[in-house]
Formats: C-alpha cells, sequence, structure tokens
C-alpha cells in the first residue's frame, strides 16, 4: 500500500517511480520528517514494480542543504543524539547509493551540502545549466564526512581534497567538467530528458540491471563499511566542538564567524 509523505511526492507510471521533494517554500532543505520519508519512499520504490527511480525537486531548488530550523537544534544535542543523527544521515546516503535500480537524479537547481549528496549519488545525475553545487560544511565549522568517501571515489583524491576543504559554490558546468553532472539540459526539458533515459534503461533486462548494481556495490561495500564508520564518529564529534557552535550561530545570524579554532 502506498504511502502518503509530507515532504515528498510520491508516484509511480509505466514502470518508472519518481520521488519529488517537496518542500519548495524551504528550498527543499533536509529536515528530520523529511529523511524519515526519502528513507520511506526509497523502501516503497524498491519494493513496487517500478524498474527505475527518478529524483527531483519542487520549485526552484533541488535541495538547499540542511533545514535551518533543524540546523537550530544540533547545537543543544548529546554526543548520543549526534551519533544517531549520523547514523540515520549515512543510512539514507548508503540506501540511495546501493539502491537495487538504477537511478536517476533531475537537478532543477540548487543541490547544496547533503543536496549535492542527494544529487550525485544516483547514477546518473542530469542537471539544469543554473543548478549549484557544493560542498559546504566547512564554512559552518561542519564536517563533510559521510559524502567525503563518495566524492573520492567519484571524482579522486586530489579534486576531493579542493572541493571539501574550500567549501566552494560550484555551477553545472563545472560539475559535468568533474563528472559529478552526466548531462546539462535546459530547465523546461528536464523531467522529459529523464524519463527518455529512464525508457532508454527499461529496454535492458531489469535482472541484469539489479545484478549489475549489486555487483558494482560489492566492489565498494566492504571500504565504504569502514569510511562511513568513521565518518559518522567524525560526524558526531565536530559538533560538539566551539566552532561548530560558533559556525551555525554566525550562519543563522548572517554574520561572518569568530573562529575559535
Amino acid at each position: 500500500m502506498n504511502r502518503l509523505f509530507n515532504t515528498l511526492q510520491y508516484s509511480e507510471a509505466d514502470r518508472i517511480a519518481i520521488i519529488t521533494l517537496n518542500r519548495p517554500d524551504k528550498r527543499n532543505a533536509i529536515s528530520y520528517e523529511l529523511i524519515d520519508d526519502l528513507l520511506a519512499g526509497l523502501q516503497q520504490a524498491a519494493q513496487s514494480p517500478a524498474h527505475i527511480l527518478i529524483l527531483t525537486g519542487a520549485g526552484k531548488a533541488f535541495c538547499s542543504g540542511m533545514d535551518l530550523e533543524n540546523l537550530k537544534q544540533l547545537t543543544g544535542r548529546t554526543h548520543e543524539q549526534n551519533i544517531q543523527d549520523s547514523e540515520t544521515m549515512a543510512r539514507l546516503f548508503r540506501t540511495l547509493y546501493d539502491f537495487p535500480k538504477p537511478t536517476i537524479a533531475a537537478v532543477n537547481g540548487a543541490a547544496i551540502a547533503g543536496g549535492t549528496g542527494l544529487a550525485t549519488l544516483c547514477d546518473f545525475t542530469l542537471a539544469v545549466p543554473e543548478a549549484k553545487f557544493g560542498y559546504t560544511e566547512v564554512r559552518i565549522g561542519f564536517v563533510p564526512a559521510i559524502v567525503s568517501s563518495f566524492l573520492i571515489a567519484n571524482i579522486g583524491e586530489k579534486r576531493a581534497r579542493e572541493l571539501l576543504l574550500t567549501g566552494r559554490i560550484f555551477d553545472a558546468q563545472e560539475a559535468h567538467n568533474l563528472g559529478l553532472v552526466n548531462e546539462i539540459v535546459a530547465p523546461d526539458q528536464l523531467m522529459d530528458r529523464a524519463q527518455q533515459l529512464a525508457r532508454q534503461l527499461l529496454e535492458n533486462s531489469p535482472a541484469s540491471l539489479r545484478a549489475t548494481k549489486s555487483l558494482l556495490s560489492s566492489y565498494t561495500r566492504e571500504r565504504l563499511d569502514q569510511q562511513v564508520q568513521q565518518a559518522v564518529k567524525e560526524n558526531a564529534a565536530i559538533r560538539l566542538t566551539a566552532d561548530f557552535q560558533e559556525g551555525v550561530t554566525s550562519f543563522l545570524e548572517k554574520r561572518k564567524p569568530a573562529w575559535k579554532g
């Protein structure tokens, strides 16, 4: 039975499932509720008759990163709560990365921090020319821990270090040059192109697609298990530092941070 979601829209037709992040007034920011909904939506798609999954966003953004209200709460959580939060985010990224069916991200706008992770962990990433990306965690005293392992595998260590340590925003063309985006598509053609790609994939054997995805996941499973476990610890630990407290506070107050080091 299909579940109703508060933060996303779910649809299925012609063996294609579409999950649309649906908080356009919040630029589809990642809230605790959205994480829960997205995990449930991915489970529903995995168990459905659909053979292909398309992930996109409602409104002008794909996903703008952490929700501001949730970001405020992070500064007051215990170490145990921080570990639990980090494990949940890791589970979301691994669920998407290891999804048993081909996935297509149709990036309709900004995909920042965790949004960049969601966009680039799909098998195919299509983006409009106006899309923006960035691993901006270091700019608020955070650590881009969980996503770093996936990024290194995608683009290599040298380029990953540059993006993770600067936290700079980069555009769709640079993302394409780096190999994080497969195609740049005009906004009015984005979903049509995603559907076209999905139909192309539907011409292949569903059993072969699943087996190929399972094989590819098996190549990286042991490495990711170890690295993501370490990333969860780093992700939780940084939240107890003075720099994280200052970074989040200054971000919310829209001022330049005074780092403690």
